[in-house]
């Protein structure tokens, strides 16, 4: 064994050229993911392709002179490529399609023809396809399902191929080349290249009977994951762990020796690990009992994730059954995965009609033209069409419909509309930041149709989304807050449900209907790992306090699975105190009293400190829903000039977005939105 490249980059897919003497593999040396050629004996090194994005899975001819090719452009394309590598190095695209994640095609031995997984409208198929003439595929496979990773048979008659089954274990099958009902190879045999033992986990939640599902991530002395036979492994990138769900008692096959067991279950208890010895053919049991630091359910608090797709082409595909087990181990009440685009192609409208009551389900669904913004609706009986449109797209391109259409539907039919992933940056009023703002979300909110904003998200900056929001409330928009992960559940690489989420108060018990009335009530706070109950003369977040020229008592209870940095009062949306949170996982009180304006909001917030289990956030933040002070909707008018101004200038930035995005063609209905908006703004500026 002798190493032929190390490289501080992604190396990946290296395949022999005919004779031996030399590779082509993909390589993320030069920024992106690009194929390159080395020689094996000298080390030389040539680089074949330059395109922006990525290129993978390299495929050579027989005869050498031809590289077949994953593409995966930045606009979204994934094509199949054949590049010449004889002369000029020139290339065909021999197929394309929008986000086709899982193919990665099949030389056949002969060179002529590939393999491949391609989808449809109505699902994944393999197909066989030739060279020369690839607009004319064959069918392989009849049923739809996800065929992944072909491979042929030296003679070239069978295609074997890997897919999951519905536990999420992958299991090999084969069809012939002619295609027809494929058949399963069933593995005889597993041969282990260490002694092997049993270790059989069970999670508990203290001071509650019998085992409770839990998530958990297992390693051997090496640090490699250890999996069950069955079910879905998933990796968490905020911590670079691997972790799978139990029903509350898993066993696993395990190398002999030392074995790290971790266990989390949702945001309200810490993680408890414990490292044991696995002896040869031997069963070893370990108990892990997690203790919650809050019960907020016993309150009438209820935790919900309001983004994620169910399936978003993963590898696997999910059923909505299949939601229970992670709903249960991250301790989540409701959920409303998202119904979404692929470009083209749609996901999980068959499941719209879905129920489940304990833990709430209920389908929504993403609509999402990239230039406008991003919009999550829940509670909704229809979809809206088209589901995108605007720059960039096809068929809808020129379309100018304002986002307010869908909201206004959403609205009619009793359910709730928000933008989701709103920014990235934490400065979101700075030059930069300005530009990275959803188009149509202020003209959206200052005209009155939105319902909440998805303040806490793993994909964008909770601290920055909080202050366009702040700027919103400070204008007397009582917009509520929302959280989601969005998370994809049929990918390896996914966060944890519920590690952003919302949690909402009820007076009484748990029902559809009274948990979107809350949540639109903005009886809510949202967070990544700590969880907050303030109170501020006597009120929670959502309720209304009286500015009665006196300093007014306030209440926070923080209860955090992690240490937290800062711990905050805001008073439309400035600082009024703030004072260290917890080193350590834990509860902490804090009171005090404070001065009130005749108007506006105050609201409590935690943040910053280490990410770590149970948390997958870049920090951990919490944020309640606003306390109105006076009524809902009051302002104090020095805080809403200064926010006013704030946002005419993200206006400003977004005309001229508008008139770029559309080439200067004429964008009647989004324009109409921005002026009105401006018109609003001024009166409060008084311009």
């Amino acid at each position: 064994e002798r190493i032929l490249l190390d490289t501080p980059a992604l190396d990946l897919d290296p395949v022999y050229e005919p004779g031996g003497a030399s590779l082509v593999y993909s390589s993320a040396e030069a920024g992106d993911l690009d194929l390159w050629r080395m020689q094996i004996d000298s080390g030389h090194r040539l680089r074949l392709t330059e395109h922006p994005g990525l290129e993978v899975r390299p495929q050579v001819t027989p005869d050498g002179r031809g590289v077949l090719y994953v593409s995966k452009t930045r606009r979204g394309r994934d094509e199949l490529r054949l590049l010449d590598t004889s002369g000029e190095q020139a290339e065909r695209v021999l197929r394309t399609e929008s986000i086709a994640s899982q193919t990665r095609p099949a030389l056949a031995p002969g060179g002529r023809t590939l393999a491949a997984a391609w989808p449809g409208i109505d699902g994944w198929r393999l197909w066989a396809m030739d060279l020369e003439v690839p607009e004319f595929p064959v069918l392989l496979t009849r049923e739809s399902g996800l065929p992944l990773t072909p491979a042929w048979s030296p003679d070239g008659k069978t295609v074997y191929y890997a897919e999951a089954d519905r536990t999420q274990r992958f299991v090999l099958k084969a069809v012939a080349a002619d295609g027809g009902s494929p058949e399963t190879v069933e593995i005889l045999e597993w041969v282990w290249s260490r002694p092997i033992g049993t270790l059989l986990i069970e999670t508990r939640v203290a001071g509650r009977p019998g085992p409770a599902p839990a998530r958990l991530s297992v390693t051997s002395y090496d640090g490699h994951p250890q999996l069950p036979a069955a079910g879905q492994p998933r990796f968490d990138s905020q911590n670079g762990r691997v972790y799978f769900y139990s029903e509350g008692v898993v066993q696993l096959e395990v190398p002999a020796g030392e074995i790290r067991v971790s266990a989390a279950r949702g945001l309200s208890s810490p993680e408890q690990s414990a490292v044991v010895t696995v002896g040869f053919r031997a069963v070893r049991r370990v108990v892990l009992e997690l203790s919650p630091l809050w019960e907020p359910r016993a309150e009438g608090w209820y935790s919900a994730d309001h983004h994620f797709h169910l399936n978003y082409g993963g590898p696997y595909v999910l059923e909505p059954e299949d939601l229970l087990l992670p709903l249960a181990a991250e301790d989540l009440d409701v959920a409303t995965p998202l119904a979404a685009n692929l470009h083209q192609r749609r996901s999980d409208l068959e499941w719209m009609d879905w129920r489940h009551e304990r833990p709430l389900v209920r389908f929504g669904q993403e609509v999402r033209s990239h230039f406008l913004g991003h919009l999550g609706l829940i509670g909704i009986e229809t979809l809206f069409y088209p589901w995108y449109w605007g720059p960039g797209y096809p068929v809808h391109g020129a379309d100018d419909r304002p986002n307010a259409l869908a909201l206004r539907q959403a609205r009619r039919q009793g359910g709730v509309g928000s933008y989701v992933h709103p920014t990235s940056h934490r400065e979101p009023f700075s030059e930069e930041g300005r530009s990275r703002i959803p188009l149509q979300l202020i003209p959206d909110a200052v005209l009155g149709d939105l319902d909440t904003l998805e303040i806490a998200c793993l994909w964008s900056d909770e601290l920055g989304t909080g202050r366009i929001w702040h700027a919103l409330l400070n204008l007397g928009i009582p917009i509520a807050p929302s959280a989601g992960t969005d998370a994809f559940p049929d990918f390896y690489r996914s966060m944890a449900l519920g590690t952003a989420r919302v949690y909402v108060k009820l007076d009484g018990p748990l029902h559809w209907g009274a948990y979107l009335e809350g949540l639109r009530a903005g009886r809510s706070f949202v967070t990544t790992g700590p969880l907050l109950d303030f109170r501020v003369g006597g009120e929670l977040a959502g309720g209304v306090v009286r500015a009665e020229g006196v300093e007014t008592a306030w209440t926070l209870q923080l209860h955090s699975p992690t240490p937290v940095e800062t711990v905050e009062l805001l008073v439309n949306g400035s600082v009024v105190w703030s004072a260290p949170g917890p080193d350590a996982p834990g509860s902490r009180s804090f009171e005090g009293r404070v001065a009130l304006p005749a108007g506006g909001w105050i609201a409590a917030r935690a943040h910053g400190g280490p990410s770590v289990w149970p948390l997958m956030d870049s920090y951990p933040f919490a944020h309640t829903a606003p306390v109105w002070i006076g009524e809902r909707g009051s302002v104090d008018p020095a805080a809403a000039s200064s926010s006013a101004e704030d946002l005419l200038a993200a206006l400003e930035t977004a005309e001229v977005r508008l008139r770029e995005g559309y080439a200067r063609r004429p964008a009647p209905q989004l324009t109409a939105r921005l002026q009105e908006a401006r018109r609003r703004l001024e009166e409060i500026t008084g311009r």
